[in-house]
């Protein structure tokens, strides 16, 4: 279901029937007419700790056939191996790995003459708490958050499984597994720029929509880089795997030469993984929305241009603030800056007994796979388990790609799609991984 305004709970109901169907009990929490959380517990003998979280969410961008889509986006359509349809990447898939999951393990404890909705799975220590919620692609105010403040039980873990992480990328000949540790922030930010209004036969340099424009262009030049300790240690790993070429260009992207470090990205990385690359370097903004004028002959006096700011970790939101009034400059007289809505970024330990059982996990199943530790450029619900609950939180949906498929790409873009021997790869990497933890 897109957000906004698809049907979530049509798709909730139909997780809590599978889920059912497998001799579960699972729960659904409306907390906004329409917007439906899925949460179902399988239970350990209690001796091994708090639970494993497996965090998924329902929701998805919205998407239009007629924008270029081979395959209808909500059709699921499977073709040449893959799946097609919006959230196939972001993130159906993970909701599909996790429930198989789950109802493996239910089907276990039935095979035991048991009954997975209340007794122990056979051999689990640990709880497994399956939650997948609403509206994490608008903020989470209606799943995560929500739940977070409200029910924290369908939340509170001693670790969770989150979206993105575990993805398999090329480079240099290797194959590396990015483990996401860390989420950059967000802050976003309205700019209500002042003009005189006027009549369009009579240009004047004081035309909002013009003001407006300036603004936008000083918005979008790149900010300085700034390595994090998250980024320096993937940098690091990544380099003690490839060829003494490539890690010469990964140490000029480690270096304090900006122009330098930018020429070996565009050496060292494919398009797709250089604007990663970049963005996890610096604070970013995006000037994103534009609003201005009201009639073709009315010169406009006033405009408002919306930007999209994230921030690594250690930058605050006055710190983006202190940035953005710096970039407007001489233009400040004309404008005024709204706070609109921001979460500070997410760490998690890149060390540790669920970050050491997931990179091992994925040695087991891929022997030539490299796990390091990542940022994201985006945000998850993450901001709600870790933020709010002190949850640590990983991106682990483990997939191997082929080498040319341009998942980065995928995510709210044209024909998303996932492969199906990808899910076939992931999905006893992921079983492995909550056994482990849980037995």
């Amino acid at each position: 279901p897109p957000d906004p305004p698809g049907p979530e709970m049509d798709a909730a109901r139909y997780l809590e029937a599978v889920l059912r169907s497998d001799g579960l009990d699972p729960e659904i929490i409306e907390p906004v007419d329409g917007r439906g959380n899925v949460v179902v517990r399988l239970r350990g003998d209690g001796t091994g700790g708090d639970p494993l979280l497996l965090l998924s969410h329902l929701d998805v961008v919205p998407a239009r056939a007629e924008d270029g889509w081979t395959h209808e986006p909500f059709a699921a359509d499977v073709a040449d191996g893959y799946i097609y349809g919006r959230g196939a990447v972001d993130m159906k898939q993970m909701v599909a790995l996790e429930l198989m999951v789950v109802l493996l393990l239910a089907r276990r404890g039935r095979a035991a003459g048991l009954d997975p909705s209340s007794d122990p799975i056979p051999g689990f220590r640990r709880d497994v708490l399956f939650t997948c919620t609403a509206d994490e692609e608008a903020g989470g105010r209606a799943g995560a958050g929500w739940l977070a403040e409200n029910r924290p039980d369908t939340l509170q873990a001693g670790g969770a499984l989150n979206e993105t992480g575990g993805v398999s990328m090329e480079l240099a000949g290797r194959r590396f597994y990015p483990i996401q540790v860390a989420e950059k922030g967000f802050e976003v930010f309205r700019i209500h720029v002042k003009g005189t209004w006027g009549h369009g036969s009579m240009p004047r340099e004081d035309n909002a929509a013009v003001l407006a424009s300036e603004v936008v262009r000083r918005m979008a030049v790149p900010g300085e880089p700034r390595l994090t300790e998250v980024m320096r240690r993937f940098l690091d790993e990544v380099r003690r795997a490839v060829p003494p070429e490539q890690a010469e260009l990964i140490d000029a992207i480690a270096g304090d030469d900006p122009r330098r470090a930018d020429a070996a990205i565009r050496a060292l990385c494919d398009p797709m993984y250089a604007r990663a690359t970049r963005a996890l370097l610096r604070d970013s903004i995006s000037p994103d929305v534009i609003h201005a004028g009201i009639k073709y002959n009315v010169i406009p006096g006033e405009a408002v241009v919306e930007i999209d700011c994230r921030t690594l970790p250690g930058t605050t939101q006055d710190d983006m603030r202190e940035e953005v009034m710096a970039r407007i400059g001489d233009l400040a007289p004309h404008c005024t800056v709204e706070h609109v809505i921001g979460r500070p970024p997410v760490t998690a330990p890149a060390e540790g007994e669920l970050y050491d059982l997931l990179a091992a996990t994925v040695r087991a199943h891929d022997p030539e796979g490299i796990p390091v530790p990542v940022m994201a450029p985006f945000a998850t619900d993450a901001k709600s388990t870790s933020l709010v609950l002190g949850v640590p939180t990983y991106g682990f949906a483990p997939l191997r790609l082929e080498p040319d498929e341009r998942f980065l790409e995928r995510f709210h873009g044209v024909d998303e799609r996932v492969g199906l021997d990808a899910l076939r790869w992931g999905l006893p990497v992921l079983y492995d991984v909550v056994a482990a933890y849980c037995g």
